[in-house]
């Protein structure tokens, strides 16, 4: 177990908004005791396959001089658990499969299936949200004269920042984090109109919220505030005790920080697009690195910006964005990511996105060597989700800059089937959920009945590869609908998963996308290392789900803690080490 040492000071403090806690008080916590490990290092490479880490690791010819261009990576492999047939959540959107990773849960436990969703149940935040979820009354003026909800498209990004412009999304001091979060911008209860924060909006606990109830000390860093969501049900947000989050969304200015292949950020590098990080293969670099650099703060000993002591975190770490831009990217005047074939060879700037988290890895295990921690530490690297199409002559926009057909939500907007808020035709409305993957809420669960003629009859136009609905959905999540039904607010009544390569966009600048069921968006690197493991490597199915349960065993605590596994009986991996 984790030596206990309750801090409510500190929670206070945190709840009260203040940015920099006192760690003091908390000198007992992080002292593992009955685990094999005294650490662990997680981390989430955003879009990174299995097959990225096999071409990287061992090189291809034609692609840095033949050599790997991850020996980082290559390195941990030799002394690691390699699952090479890793499965993210379904769908592989950021939001679920980060879920997926540190609950043990799939949507059907969690509640999570995109940033941007929907519930039957919710009412409409207070205020409109950054990109466009309408503000609305609560109780629902249907509730009042006896009347279902009308339920409510769900924001957890960049739209419930205080302001998305800002780096630290608008806190009023510091650098952000859940005080980044306007409730005024969240959906609400309808009973009791309270918002709904991240870490309530997902339905069951975490590896954050067991480690630290058990007087363990965490941390993490990610791309919004709203991924505070690790926190875990019930948590009020504290069960990650050091979470930073700067906006990836947020307007690109110079950062006092230099990559780990040297590049500094302070002036900034490509001054050509400035709208966000994610616009610029080389921004990308420098805003990744804000994080690395926390990592490194906390391996040292110190909270994420350096400023005070604190413990050495039984769990933390980040998410990486660079290959994922990398990956999807074409920017004007300056290149294009991507692959170059079917087989995964990378192009020029994807190679280069690789290899910065690859040296940015390195950093980490040099720091770990450094302060004696190496030995004590299992790390564990695997990603949200993936990317697709890998082979590039698959790419298929739809509708595209040369209008090819229409989404699945424009079709039924069109013939009035789904709600306002989620119409692609709502020019102030933050759109329907739609990447490579098609998530369909319709106005009442009863129109399924007209919504699957109409796209059936429609298929080749909106580029139909399956379409999920009735006993084929509930196979995978709950059954859709109202809870007085039976039903699951948050499922999908309809589920288009496009044919491969098709991604619902008129944009020109991405080639790539995730969210969907096929291989490249589902399968990706999974790669456990520790210096006392030997080279293994494992082709079993498996899923990010078994993340959860595995660190928690590797901490020496129990993987039945955690809510979702009960629920979904997800199991520890295979062929662990330990």
């Amino acid at each position: 177990m984790l030596k206990k040492a309750r801090v409510a000071t500190l929670q206070a403090l945190l709840v009260f908004g203040v940015t920099s806690p006192t760690y003091a008080a908390q000198t007992n916590r992080g002292k593992v005791s009955d685990g094999p490990f005294q650490h662990v290092l997680l981390i989430s490479i955003d879009g990174m396959h299995a097959l990225d880490y096999q071409n990287c690791s061992t090189g291809l010819p034609g692609v840095n001089n033949g050599q790997p261009y991850c020996p980082n990576l290559a390195a941990l492999g030799t002394t690691g658990t390699t699952y090479s047939n890793a499965s993210t959540s379904k769908p592989s959107d950021s939001f679920p499969g980060l879920m997926a990773i540190v609950s043990g849960g799939s949507p059907r436990s969690v509640g999570a299936f995109y940033d941007v969703a929907f519930d039957r149940t919710l009412a409409p935040p207070a205020k409109t949200t950054g990109n466009g979820v309408a503000a609305g009354p609560c109780p629902p003026v249907s509730a009042t004269a006896g009347l279902p909800y009308p339920g409510t498209t769900t924001e957890y990004e960049e739209g419930i920042d205080i302001d998305q412009t800002q780096l630290n999304g608008g806190a009023p001091s510091g650098d952000g984090g859940i005080n980044s979060i306007d409730p005024t911008r969240l959906e609400r209860d309808p009973v009791t109109c309270q918002p709904v924060w991240p870490w309530d909006f997902v339905r069951t606990n975490t590896i954050f919220g067991v480690i630290h109830n058990a007087d363990g000390y965490t941390a993490w860093a990610d791309k919004h505030p709203s991924y505070s969501s690790v926190a875990g049900h019930g948590s009020n947000g504290l069960t990650v005790d050091d979470y930073y989050s700067p906006e990836i969304n947020s307007t690109v200015i110079p950062l006092p920080v230099t990559t780990a292949l040297g590049m500094k950020c302070d002036p900034i590098p490509d001054p050509s697009q400035l709208g966000a990080y994610t616009d610029s293969l080389q921004n990308i670099q420098c805003y990744d690195t804000l994080k690395v650099d926390a990592i490194l703060n906390q391996i040292d000993g110190k909270t994420h910006n350096g400023s005070q002591s604190a413990p050495v975190p039984n769990l933390f770490g980040m998410n990486f964005q660079s290959v994922s831009v990398g990956q999807k990217l074409i920017e004007k005047n300056f290149g294009k990511g991507g692959y170059l074939d079917a087989a995964g060879t990378p192009s020029d700037h994807l190679v280069n996105e690789i290899q910065l988290v690859d040296a940015s890895i390195g950093l980490f295990v040099d720091e770990l060597k450094a302060k004696g921690l190496y030995d004590s530490t299992l790390i564990v690297i695997t990603a949200k989700h993936g990317q697709s199409p890998i082979d590039p002559n698959r790419f298929d926009p739809i509708p595209g800059k040369n209008n090819n057909g229409f989404s699945p939500a424009t079709l039924l907007s069109n013939n009035g089937l789904i709600p306002l808020s989620e119409s692609p035709n709502n020019g102030s409305g933050i759109g329907s959920t739609e990447d490579d993957i098609s998530l369909i809420w319709l106005t009442n669960p009863s129109l399924v009945s007209q919504a699957v003629p109409l796209l059936e009859a429609n298929g080749n136009q909106v580029g139909m590869g399956q379409m999920f609905y009735g006993t084929s959905l509930t196979t995978m999540f709950n059954k859709p609908g109202f809870p007085k039904d039976g039903g699951d607010p948050r499922t999908p009544d309809i589920i288009v998963q496009p044919n491969y390569g098709v991604i619902y966009t008129s944009s020109s600048k991405k080639q790539e996308e995730h969210g969907g069921f096929s291989h490249d968006d589902t399968n990706v690197i999974m790669l456990w290392s520790n210096p006392s493991f030997k080279p293994n490597y494992v082709n079993t199915p498996v899923t990010t789900m078994q993340v959860a349960p595995t660190i928690l065993k590797a901490l020496g605590l129990d993987p039945t803690a955690l809510q979702s596994v009960q629920l979904e009986g997800t199991p520890v991996l295979p062929a662990v080490q330990f």
